[in-house]
């Protein structure tokens, strides 16, 4: 009777653990599942937009409606050629490219430096009104950014004047301040300990030394988040330079490269496989730079979460 008592919780626990097994492989599955089914909707207009710049007008055409219009024209691989041949030769939208990578360059450095600057005060350093100003950080982050727009206008055109070819300035300085990355690097910083300041300190280190040899060093994730962000932001970014920035009619265009698909697009007798290729040429570079930082995104996050 003993060994029967013994062994009957052993069968218990055994078919407790048979259940909660096949709970979690049953929660997997479903997960995994409906995780692939969202991928595969949000992955349709990608595919879509792919295989539509491959394909000249006649074949667009003769594609539409059917499951065909989201596979590319292997048969005819000269229309993808000439489709992005003309976006890069006769639209020139390679120099719009270049210019959102030169102004997107520019914005990352000077986030790092003046936003990451702001998020190291906030963070190490004790001042009053030190609770106010993170009020107003936090404040700040719900406000919609096109509030702001009308009153930024007139600071930079009226106070500082910034027109004709200083309207570049428009497009970055504006840029270079952000409070959620003040505040993404303030959640980072404080999780620093607060030893490698004072090792540094008692080798005669100043604030400033301290932030650029031991705090950015040690704050890659962050970095490499707030510049990803940057980048995103500054290559998507449409409405402000378009208010900003000048037409030019001959020379180098200012305008970043979102500006030169709304153009190219407005263009007379342009095809629709001549759009898709304009969109996938602007779309690669996010995609690039999202799974080349990804790994650090979210080590940036989830070190940034800790303190939140």
């Amino acid at each position: 009777m003993e060994n029967v008592a013994m062994k009957s919780p052993n069968v218990g626990e055994k078919k407790l653990n048979r259940l909660t097994k096949g709970k979690k492989i049953a929660l997997s599955t479903v997960y995994y599942i409906c995780g692939t089914l969202l991928a595969i909707i949000f992955l349709f207009p990608l595919v879509y937009m792919l295989a539509t710049s491959t394909k000249s007008e006649s074949s667009y055409a003769a594609d539409a409606g059917s499951l065909m219009m989201f596979l590319p024209d292997f048969h005819n691989l000269k229309s993808a050629a000439e489709n992005y041949g003309k976006v890069f030769t006769d639209y020139g939208i390679w120099r719009y490219a270049l210019n959102s990578f030169v102004y997107a360059a520019i914005v990352i450095v000077l986030n790092v430096i003046v936003n990451g600057l702001a998020g190291y005060v906030m963070a190490k350093f004790d001042f009053p009104g030190k609770g106010f100003f993170s009020f107003v950080i936090m404040f700040l982050i719900i406000v919609p950014v096109e509030t702001s727009i009308i009153p930024l206008y007139s600071i930079v055109k009226i106070l500082l004047r910034l027109k004709g070819t200083m309207s570049v300035l428009a497009v970055i300085l504006p840029s270079s301040i952000s409070v959620f990355n003040i505040f993404l690097f303030m959640q980072f910083f404080e999780s620093i300990p607060k030893e490698y300041e004072e090792a540094a300190r008692i080798d005669g280190a100043g604030s400033l030394l301290i932030f650029f040899a031991i705090i950015l060093p040690l704050s890659k994730p962050i970095v490499a988040t707030v510049a990803t962000f940057c980048f995103i932001g500054t290559w998507n970014d449409y409405l402000w330079p378009t208010m900003v920035l000048p037409y030019v009619e001959e020379g180098w265009p200012l305008y970043p490269i979102q500006s030169a698909v709304t153009s190219i697009q407005s263009i007379q007798g342009i095809t629709t496989g001549e759009i898709m290729a304009a969109l996938i040429v602007t779309s690669v570079p996010i995609f690039i730079v999202y799974v080349v930082a990804q790994k650090y995104i979210m080590q940036g996050f989830g070190t940034a979460g800790l303190k939140m």
